[in-house]
């Protein structure tokens, strides 16, 4: 390793010594900037349902989804300093293939849950009758 490389605090690969990853360390901006990012979109789904602003619950669950996944990437991009460039783009390889993995499990558990419902046999009203009998 060389004496300059290491005056600059890497090793003899060329990373970074300091156990950040080279990763963009956020200055005191950015972390005012993603906390009153978060804040707004903590308010604004909060007065949406407190408001009542929808006339559908679908509708009000749909925008406060939408606003939720926004801060999900402003916590991610913010507070976690995640970018394709940090640490040579794994960081993001790795978030990718989670969101992947969690879709499918998702998808999954959903498909399956539809199709028990959908496949269930019916119950006589003389069967729940039965059910409700004190024993």
């Amino acid at each position: 390793m060389s004496a300059d490389a290491h005056a600059h605090g890497q090793n003899a690969h060329g990373h970074d010594d300091h156990g950040h990853g080279g990763g963009h360390q956020g200055s005191m901006r950015d972390y005012l900037t993603g906390f009153s990012l978060s804040v707004i979109l903590t308010a604004i789904p909060f007065w949406i349902v407190m408001g009542d602003v929808f006339r559908e619950p679908t509708t009000a669950a749909i925008v406060v989804m939408a606003f939720a996944v926004a801060q999900i990437f402003v916590h991610m991009v913010y507070f976690l300093h995640m970018s394709p460039k940090s640490e040579g783009g794994w960081t993001m390889m790795a978030m990718i293939f989670t969101v992947v993995l969690v879709l499918i499990t998702l998808a999954g558990s959903f498909w399956v849950m539809f199709h028990l419902n959908a496949n269930m046999m019916p119950m006589s009203p003389h069967e729940m009758d039965g059910m409700n009998a004190p024993k």
